[in-house]
């Protein structure tokens, strides 16, 4: 299997994450491709990916799988233990709500808030708008106080036990940085929780 990641961008980190905290980031071969390069918008790797999206996984079969959620996924049904995604319906569901409101509504908001108001984002972002930016952060900073009151009753994010939720939110955090934001360093809980997760070293 090959990996198509760019290193510290947040959907391919999330693979990577998700594959260290399995045990298996051998299991697969890394190729790096560079986003502002715009490597990703190559003729070569859009045959891999058509719509231009990293992270992506070429299966021994020649299957390409884009998405970082879905390459989780398999991943997840090769590579069982531990399990990351829930053993049974309730945990599965729980698990899979908290993801993708930690996505959703704190990851895509800020996402919304970096590529339209960082300068190393406008040639990605044609036109930039301030008004986007504002409103994202907006959200991004809402989210993070509710991620914030979640976890002042909880120990993890989902279903009281470490799983692809907390890998999201982690990556998330990190993310945040590139605005020179640290939520994890302005919010209490939040920050009990990434300094719980940073101790597990699940991220490197």
């Amino acid at each position: 299997m090959k990996l198509y990641h760019s290193p510290q961008a947040p959907n391919p980190d999330r693979v990577v994450y998700f594959l260290r905290a399995k045990g298996k980031l051998d299991a697969v071969e890394l190729q790096e491709v560079s986003i502002m390069k715009q490597e990703h918008k190559q003729p070569d790797y859009r045959e891999v990916s058509p719509f231009a999206q990293v992270p992506a996984l070429v299966l021994d079969d020649g299957t390409n799988i884009t998405e970082s959620r879905a390459i989780c996924t398999y991943f997840e049904g090769i590579f069982p233990e531990p399990n990351l995604m829930g053993r049974d319906p309730k945990e599965k569901a729980l698990i899979e709500m908290w993801d993708r409101r930690v996505e959703l509504m704190f990851f895509v908001q800020f996402a919304g808030w970096f590529r339209n108001a960082h300068p190393m984002m406008a040639p990605l972002e044609v036109p930039q708008s301030a008004e986007t930016a504002a409103k994202s952060e907006k959200a991004a900073r809402k989210m993070a106080e509710r991620l914030d009151a979640h976890l002042a009753t909880h120990d993890f994010v989902a279903a009281d036990r470490f799983s692809i939720a907390d890998i999201t939110l982690y990556i998330t955090c990190g993310f945040a940085r590139v605005m020179k934001w640290s939520p994890h360093n302005e919010l209490p809980n939040l920050g009990r929780w990434h300094a719980a997760m940073t101790e597990r070293g699940f991220a490197g």
